[in-house]
């Protein structure tokens, strides 16, 4: 008699168990289904998301996500192959070149010329995106009281970042690169660019267009854009200004549906500029062969 009240109640906790998980489950998909009420959206990632990626169930008569890959056109493709040991001796040239680029936060107020940062931006374009929507905008600053305003923005909320934000190990790692609020080289670069990610397009007719991957899009954009940059002797230092995004749109007047990405200024390395001497991890760390 004893054993059915102790079966009962072992009976009733597995099926509570079993409804806690049908209901995580649950709530778990919702969270990754297409907040317009669509299907799962894989393209997603949810280290990614954030409130941009918000579809408002109210109004989908904002979207367009009609197909268009019918009207691609394709053509041939045939680059030119390079032998063999031409391919080796261009990947070590490269290699050595890119393997120079540092973050350098001494930038001489030298001018750059125009038409270059025309090219290097125009490079970076040719990156790859999800279903080619080419989220990004780039946008160059070269007019000084823009500069002053910007590096206003940007001090205000690091000194904050640093203050309290950004927590005491943080703070520690990084003492040894001798980083602080302070960003002169925002008034002293002859160009800041901002890179802003678009979480939707705009067509012409104002309605929306899903841009999907958005985020890992314009970070592989500004991963040839650094490469660009090192190819013309030109530096930077990659900055993600915290918590400065909406200001900084709004400064810029930017719509939206821009994020801002990330920030850097550019120009010829001051002559007294130093970096600190850092040892990259070797092959072998990086690298499996399987």
């Amino acid at each position: 008699m004893l054993a059915i009240p102790v079966l009962t109640a072992a009976l009733a906790l597995v099926l509570c168990l079993v409804m806690g998980f049908l209901v995580a489950r649950s709530h778990l998909t919702k969270t990754s289904a297409d907040p317009r009420g669509g299907p799962t959206r894989p393209w997603v990632d949810q280290d990614l998301q954030d409130d941009s990626e918000a579809m408002s169930k109210e109004h989908d008569d904002e979207w367009d996500d009609s197909d268009k890959g019918e009207n691609v056109t394709y053509v041939p493709y045939s680059p030119e192959r390079l032998p063999e040991e031409q391919m080796v001796r261009a990947s070590k040239r490269f290699y050595a070149s890119m393997n120079q680029r540092r973050s350098v936060r001494f930038i001489s107020p030298e001018p750059v010329p125009w038409e270059v940062i025309e090219n290097v931006v125009r490079t970076a374009g040719t990156a790859p995106s999800g279903a080619h929507t080419e989220p990004w905008t780039f946008v160059a600053v070269s007019d000084p009281d823009m500069k002053h305003r910007i590096r206003l923005i940007v001090e205000e909320e690091e000194e904050v970042n640093y203050r309290q934000r950004m927590g005491a190990k943080w703070v520690k790692d990084l003492a040894a690169f001798r980083t602080n609020w302070i960003k002169e080289y925002l008034d002293v670069a002859p160009y800041l660019i901002l890179i802003f990610k678009q979480t939707y397009g705009i067509l012409p007719d104002n309605k929306k267009r899903t841009h999907y991957y958005n985020e890992i899009s314009v970070s592989i954009a500004c991963g040839i854009l650094l490469a660009a940059l090192q190819n013309v002797g030109l530096v930077t230092v990659t900055s993600t200004p915290l918590n400065c995004g909406p200001k900084l749109r709004k400064l810029l007047q930017r719509p939206a549906n821009e994020k801002l990405l990330l920030l850097l200024p550019v120009g010829y390395p001051a002559k007294d500029a130093t970096v600190p001497d850092l040892k990259r991890k070797p092959l072998h760390d990086i690298l499996l062969r399987i």
